[in-house]
């Protein structure tokens, strides 16, 4: 016959019976020689000096009643205030049971069990309770302590809280949280931090044209695109001013270039408009117009425009390539964006609008707006991605050239 008895409970944290148990328990026998009868269940503490242990009677003999040391060998991970996370533990004695998480930090008013189970004895993880992380402030350290299912309790480890940097839109994925600007701002970091970050200027817009039957109008270049990885920012406040996207034009103009945006000490160069002759230089240089080279892009930011053929306008440059040239029969397309580390391209020029009769050149990936394509409509580049706008042909009177797409900032860091 099996009885439950609550071993665990008449032990200290160092696994020695505790005294007051022994006093109290009427169902232990204290003495220093076997108790001449026993039923399974019973239990006899051995005061024998050398020996002092507690031991159960298994229905054939006296075993000693032991209980397995946890031990915390690492709390593996950072509490990010406001945010969830998960600690990873490693030790021993885990015992692949209920283990009880211990979350303290006493300025912060924490004291905190969270149950989880561990997934060997010597492995577990624990996602942070929002007790913790909601109530615990930036650059303290919280402590940890577990306690296993027999009821021992562990050493103690620490991890660091850390407050996020805050500014823009946040957001997360892919173990990475990003902030991001498409509007100007700025980014506070309450203590020092090592990110990745994408600078992108406002694009310019496309040209619009006014000869008759004839198109040509070239594309406007993305903005100005800068990348870093593992930056290290100081604690601070970071002003950010983001480039707005060029406006389009009317019958007859040149496009606009785009605005610069600033960061982090940089700054990149708005889009230059597409040419009703020679392209604008800028980030990335606008196409030209009719026969005529397109604008120069400014190193490690962008590419030049592509140049105009039979008046088949000349595409804008684009961060990862230049903008294509306009040939006898299409209006060349813009130059490709760049894929930041998100993901998504930025950065792609407008396409060039084509002479009646011919093929359009489309936008860039990374937000390039098409050229017009007989319709009389010229798109815009994307908002937010620094796309150049695209060109507009003459169709009849009114209507005017793809605006660029406005710029932004993203900062992007490990959690």
């Amino acid at each position: 016959m099996s009885k439950n008895r609550n071993l665990a409970s008449l032990l200290d944290s160092t696994g020695d019976v505790k005294s007051d148990a022994l006093d109290n328990a009427t169902a232990v026998a204290i003495s220093n020689s076997a108790p001449s009868s026993a039923v399974e269940g019973d239990l006899w503490y051995d005061s024998t000096d050398t020996i002092q242990a507690l031991k159960v009677y298994d229905g054939n003999q006296w075993a000693d009643v032991k209980t397995t040391t946890c031990v915390l060998t690492n709390a593996s991970g950072t509490i990010f205030v406001g945010d969830a996370s998960t600690i990873t533990l490693s030790g021993t004695g885990f015992l692949t049971d209920t283990l009880t998480v211990n979350f303290t930090q006493a300025s912060d008013a924490i004291d905190v069990d969270v149950n989880v189970t561990a997934t060997s004895d010597t492995a577990a993880s624990v996602d942070v309770p929002s007790s913790v992380y909601s109530n615990v402030t930036g650059g303290n350290v919280v402590t940890i302590t577990l306690t296993n299912s027999e009821g021992r309790i562990s050493n103690t480890d620490t991890v660091n809280a850390v407050a996020y940097p805050s500014g823009g839109t946040t957001s997360s994925s892919g173990g990475y949280r990003y902030n991001t600007f498409t509007t100007s701002g700025t980014l506070t970091v309450p203590e020092a931090i090592t990110v990745d970050y994408m600078v992108v200027a406002g694009g310019g817009s496309g040209s619009n044209l006014s000869n008759g039957s004839y198109s040509g109008a070239a594309g406007g270049g993305a903005g100005g695109m800068i990348t870093a990885t593992s930056q290290s920012l100081s604690a601070g406040s970071y002003s950010i001013t983001i480039g707005a996207g060029a406006s389009g034009v009317g019958s007859g103009s040149a496009g606009s270039k785009g605005s610069n945006t600033t960061a982090f000490s940089q700054t990149t160069i708005g889009g230059g408009y597409g040419g009703y002759t020679t392209g604008g230089s800028g980030g990335s240089g606008g196409g030209g117009g009719p026969n005529v080279a397109g604008g120069a892009g400014t190193s490690g930011q962008g590419n030049s425009g592509g140049s105009a053929t039979n008046f088949n306008g000349g595409g804008g440059g684009g961060k990862a390539s230049a903008g294509v040239n306009g040939t006898s029969t299409k209006a060349g397309n813009g130059g490709a964006g760049l894929q930041w580390s998100n993901g998504t391209y930025y950065a792609g020029g407008g396409g060039g609008a084509n002479r009646s009769g011919y093929t359009v050149g489309t936008g860039g990936i990374g937000g390039g707006g098409d050229g017009d394509s007989g319709d009389g409509v010229a798109h815009p580049g994307t908002a937010n991605t620094g796309g150049g706008g695209g060109g507009r042909g003459y169709y009849g009177s009114g209507g005017i050239s793809g605006a660029g797409g406005s710029g932004v900032v993203i900062v992007r860091y490990a959690v």
